[in-house]
């Protein structure tokens, strides 16, 4: 099933809609290039080419000056129609009316006419391209300029007026290529009056001395040309070189060590640190990891894998709940949470191997335990000694948020960090959160038996994602009992006689939720406390985390961040994928800079049913403006759903109107952040939907869904006129056996 439009591309045609909705785009387009051609060719024809030669200028000299003396007014003005028709429609007289601006109304007049003109001229040629041509070419190569588009955000101005200082750069490719960019049209112009102002004054010059030029190519001496080259390269120079200057000032304050102890230090022992650390001696680099507490970070100890080991027990208990779904009669388990809770202990400790000292320290790091703190740029003290390198990462993580609620630190508290303390299943839980964290760990203690109730100030859970996919994993956790309090806000704990009570209002009023103890699940914080980041001035942003470029590097140019403590995702893997741009930045910056890429990240949510989406989703692609179209499969057509009892679920993919290419997709069901690897894989190797429905999928499994979203897409794309075609070229081949 297919959804053609999404309302980001509504949006974006609606104005166009209020204006002629009995005309397509399309027709729109097509009139406007008959337009253009039909004012093309009157122009040719009305015009002889003789009149718009270097020859007939020169002879006619002195009668233009002489009609611009009686007529100025008429003139100027028919003369600055010309020259706006003549760029905007990209002729090939601009040179010439340029030298003809000098001839008739002298260098100041006819810099001041050009120079107007030339920007309306160029400026229509750019609406004029972005009109009847963006959508074709974002279409098709969104993904190669989605990059230019990045760059031109950044200093697109700069570029621009770069190019608008050397001739040797035809103006008229400038304006069509600049309209297939995202750049404002805004930008667009006054960055093209400014830097055309010089290159119009030498034209207009060079017309004032006509009677000296032998022909047109007498204008582009070389040392012309070489100035022109001096003074569009000198901007981009002029901003390099602020930049370095800019921090070398920052770095003036400290005394560079005359050599370094090693290459690079990593302080924290997570995810982002321990990638970190293990890409740096791969490449042989002397590499030092400092962490204060335990090797593996938050993922190891109180993230990823003791939830998952929870969410595992929790699970099969709920399979042997649904016996009769697989035709068995009678199936029952005894448990004890003490059991269940020393299981997720022993599975941490079996992984602890992975992340451990002795691992590192085998590979070549040099490990040491304590807490860093950053001196100087290059310099790290620990343990009351100071190392150095020329490289530093901080890969320190996040903590759970504990929300400046009234009370809250007069009841029993729980987060992330301290939940794997607990021997005893708590009668009555109450869950503050309803992202990711708190929809996992309220349907495992739902399914382990106890009576949960979760608090969410949004209408919907998981509320980044789609309600189309959300709305499965509340319908999960309402049906293991969990009762949800959706658009409540948390007023304050209080003990009534003895028993803890929270109070909320929302649309339903005030509410008071009794409970033995509180999950807070709310949020992470970055860990930056006690680093010295103030003294070096690195900054932090908004939300704590630290301020890093496109490049993971901080407002010192030796000192990198990853992982949590930078975000925008607190993923075990997207500090993974961090790490990796961190390090051969820190270490090899100098010759060559890697910007993080986020396009194919994916994000998963092990509920039942389990979520996993990477990319945009609509309500991403609706706030950007993008267009883009919506193709479903229903898992409950899939086979191997159906076998396994387990026909519950979507899976979702936007793509460009008209193209294959994936913008995103989401998957709401069984296995769904496993199946999600082959758009990831998809959107990592620049390839759609058409090569996913190729690849051979085993039968009958899971994976075989992505085929049949595929499918789906390209029945709805299929080339119906072709199609019809061939079902009268069959018909005419049956009603003549004889043919071959």
């Amino acid at each position: 099933m297919i959804q053609s439009l999404g309302p980001a591309y509504v949006h974006a045609h609606a104005t166009e809609a209020l204006i002629g909705n009995f005309m397509s785009k399309q027709t729109k387009r097509l009139v406007l290039v008959v337009a253009l051609l039909c004012v093309i060719a009157a122009l040719w024809i009305l015009v002889p080419e003789r009149y718009l030669s270097f020859v007939y200028l020169k002879s006619q000299q002195a009668q233009l000056s002489a009609m611009f003396v009686s007529d100025p007014w008429q003139t100027a003005g028919v003369f600055f129609l010309l020259y706006v028709v003549t760029v905007a429609l990209s002729l090939p007289w601009a040179t010439l009316l340029g030298l003809a601006a000098g001839a008739i109304f002298g260098l100041l007049w006819g810099t001041v006419l050009v120079s107007f003109a030339s920007t309306l001229g160029a400026t229509l040629a750019f609406l004029i391209a972005r009109y009847l041509a963006r959508d074709w070419v974002r279409s098709r190569f969104d993904e190669r300029l989605a990059a230019i588009d990045r760059g031109l955000e950044r200093e697109g101005a700069f570029y621009l007026f770069a190019l608008r200082l050397v001739p040797l750069f035809p103006f008229f490719l400038i304006n069509l290529a600049m309209g297939l960019t995202r750049m404002r049209a805004w930008t667009f112009l006054w960055v093209s009056q400014v830097g055309m102002l010089a290159g119009t004054a030498a034209y207009v010059n060079a017309g004032t001395r006509l009677a000296e030029l032998e022909s047109v190519s007498g204008l582009f001496s070389p040392g012309l040309l070489g100035s022109f080259a001096l003074l569009g390269i000198f901007p981009l120079v002029a901003r390099r070189l602020v930049e370095v200057l800019r921090r070398r000032r920052r770095l003036a304050h400290w005394s560079r060590p005359r050599r370094f102890d090693r290459d690079l230090i990593v302080v924290g022992g997570g995810s982002g640190g321990l990638v970190s650390a293990y890409i740096g001696v791969a490449v042989k680099a002397k590499v030092s990891l400092i962490e204060k507490d335990r090797m593996g970070g938050d993922c190891l100890n109180t993230g990823c894998v003791p939830s998952k080991a929870l969410i595992r027990s929790a699970n099969y208990l709920a399979e042997v709940r649904r016996h009769r779904d697989y035709g068995i009669r009678d199936a029952s388990a005894e448990y004890d949470f003490a059991e269940v809770m020393a299981r997720v202990r022993e599975v941490i400790r079996r992984i602890e191997p992975h992340d451990s000292v002795e691992r590192y320290r085998g590979l070549g790091v040099d490990c040491i335990a304590g807490e860093a703190r950053l001196v100087s740029p290059w310099e790290v003290e620990v343990n009351g000694r100071r190392l150095s390198a020329r490289g530093i990462i901080i890969a320190t993580g996040a903590q759970p948020v504990v929300p400046a609620i009234l009370g809250l630190d007069r009841v029993s508290y729980l987060t992330s960090d301290s939940l794997w303390d607990l021997d005893r299943l708590p009668a009555r839980l109450l869950v503050l959160g309803g992202g990711p964290l708190g929809c996992e760990l309220a349907q495992a203690f739902a399914r382990l038996g106890s009576r949960v109730t979760v608090v969410e100030l949004a209408p919907q859970l998981l509320g980044r994602e789609d309600e189309d996919i959300s709305g499965p994993v509340a319908e999960g956790l309402a049906a293991d009992g969990v009762d949800l309090r959706m658009g409540y806000r948390a007023v304050a704990f209080r003990v009534v006689d003895g028993e803890q009570v929270l109070e909320a209002e929302g649309e339903g009023g005030r509410i008071e939720i009794p409970f033995d103890k509180v999950l807070v699940a709310v949020g992470r914080r970055a860990v930056t406390e006690g680093l010295g980041l103030d003294a070096l001035g690195i900054g932090l942003a908004p939300n704590g985390a630290i301020e890093t470029d496109d490049f993971l590097r901080t407002a010192i140019p030796s000192v990198y961040a990853c992982g949590d403590v930078v975000g925008p995702y607190q993923f075990t893997h997207a500090a993974a994928h961090q790490a990796w741009y961190a390090t051969v930045n820190a270490l090899f910056g100098g010759f060559k800079r890697f910007r993080v890429d986020y396009k194919a990240l994916p994000m998963a949510t092990f509920t039942d049913p389990e979520v996993g989406r990477v990319g945009l989703n609509e309500r991403d692609a609706t706030e950007r403006g993008i267009p883009y179209e919506v193709t479903r499969f229903d898992l409950a057509d899939l086979d191997r759903a159906i076998a396994d009892s387990r026909a519950i679920g979507q899976v979702k993919v936007l793509t460009r109107p008209g193209s294959d290419r994936i913008l995103g997709a989401a998957l709401v069901g069984h296995h769904a952040p496993e199946l999600l690897g082959e758009f990831v894989a998809a959107m990592r190797g620049g390839y759609g939907l058409n090569r996913i429905l190729g690849t051979i999928h085993a039968y009958p499994t899971w994976g075989e869904a992505n085929k049949y979203a595929a499918g789906a897409w390209k029945r709805a794309h299929a080339p119906e006129r072709l199609l019809r075609w061939l079902a009268r070229w069959h018909a005419w081949r049956r009603n003549d056996a004889r043919r071959i």
